[in-house]
């Protein structure tokens, strides 16, 4: 007998759609740091689009897997996504879904500028005295948090702090000067931070300076002597006079903020205008500011009878014609002036620049 047996072939049920997936989407505004990523479960991504409300396309990259693709730069404030994504199953049949991603909008925004400004310096440097300042074009509330977004790195390495002069400048140095020849690089990666008060960071911000050589100069006013040190050597001693006894020059180290050849120094500036007691509206030469309160050091050739004997100025360093010009050839932003003996305050620490009148664990103390 034959028995004789048929058999069928059953076919494998399909395969389970993909998945795609934006967690952000359609949810509450987004902060702009914040990447919008697209995941597929169940299958891999074939293709990914982002778009701006303009139809400018969003950069992004997908993983090794193809089942994750995140965005590979910042979005805009106030801004509105669509996200396009396919993504196949293992049976090759397709899933096309679409998202809404909105970024928050924020009341103000404040940028993070730096001084000195890098193109004034690029080509000469910094001195040894120079703070760095990070200056916000609107007041920071929230200090703490934007400080975790401010970078310096130095090289070689020198311990540095920042310090908070007021609600929109940040200052940062470090125990002693800067060594010459230094490279210094600093960030504020302040954009999508929130300042405080509705203000957030409006974008980043990074500068590269180079410290050049060391030019200190100790004003003393026991001596009524200008004494210069470049690279720690002493080079070269001038005769000069400081503020007189009711306008004494600020003591303790000065920063040279702005160099002029030429400024019209006019007393009513300050509130002593002309017909008042002590008015005065001067042109004066090879101009070194060492101080917002009107200091500077510069050409005096009406006090150089007085100079290297008695202080007479309204609190500058007064100088010769000839001893004024080596000082303007030789010194420039960030390099030192240090007033002693002079009579007068301490300059202040708010004062352009009074960073180095505190002492290295005040300084720190004023950090957030």
């Amino acid at each position: 007998m034959v028995i004789a047996a048929c058999s069928g072939t059953e076919s494998a049920p399909p395969a389970p759609p993909a998945a795609v997936a934006v967690p952000v989407a359609n949810g509450k505004p987004i902060n702009p740091t914040t990447p919008i990523v697209v995941d597929a479960t169940g299958g891999t991504l074939t293709t990914v689009t982002v778009t701006n409300a303009g139809g400018k396309k969003v950069d992004g990259k997908l993983d090794a897997n193809a089942t994750h693709w995140t965005t590979s730069e910042d979005l805009g404030y106030g801004g509105t996504y669509t996200v396009a994504a396919t993504a196949v199953n293992s049976d090759k049949k397709p899933t096309t879904k679409s998202f809404t991603v909105t970024t928050i909008s924020p009341d103000d925004t404040a940028y993070a500028n730096v001084v000195p400004s890098p193109d004034v310096v690029s080509d000469v440097g910094i001195g040894v005295g120079q703070p760095l300042v990070f200056q916000f074009t609107k007041p920071v509330q929230n200090k703490a948090e934007v400080e975790k977004h401010l970078k310096v790195t130095t090289t070689p390495a020198q311990p540095g702090a920042w310090y908070w002069v007021d609600d929109q400048n940040v200052h940062y140095r470090g125990p002693e000067y800067w060594k010459p020849g230094t490279k210094i690089h600093m960030e504020a990666d302040v954009y999508g931070v929130d300042l405080g008060d509705g203000v957030y960071g409006a974008e980043d911000n990074a500068v590269d300076y180079t410290v050049h050589d060391s030019w200190v100069a100790k004003a003393d006013g026991a001596t009524e002597l200008l004494t210069v040190f470049h690279n720690g050597e002493q080079v070269k001693q001038m005769p000069m006079s400081l503020g007189e006894p009711n306008n004494p020059s600020h003591t303790g180290p000065h920063v040279i903020s702005e160099k002029a050849a030429v400024t019209v120094m006019d007393s009513c500036t300050f509130g002593v205008c002309q017909g008042d007691p002590g008015y005065y509206k001067e042109t004066v030469y090879n101009d070194l500011r060492i101080s917002n309160d009107g200091e500077f050091v510069h050409s005096a050739p009406w006090s150089v009878g007085q100079q290297g004997s008695s202080n007479v100025s309204h609190g500058c360093v007064n100088l010769s014609p000839a001893d004024s010009q080596w000082m303007f050839d030789h010194f420039g932003l960030g390099d030192v002036v240090e007033i002693t003996n002079s009579g007068g305050p301490p300059l202040p620490v708010w004062d352009t620049y009074g960073d180095w009148e505190l002492t290295w664990d005040q300084w720190k103390a004023g950090n957030a």
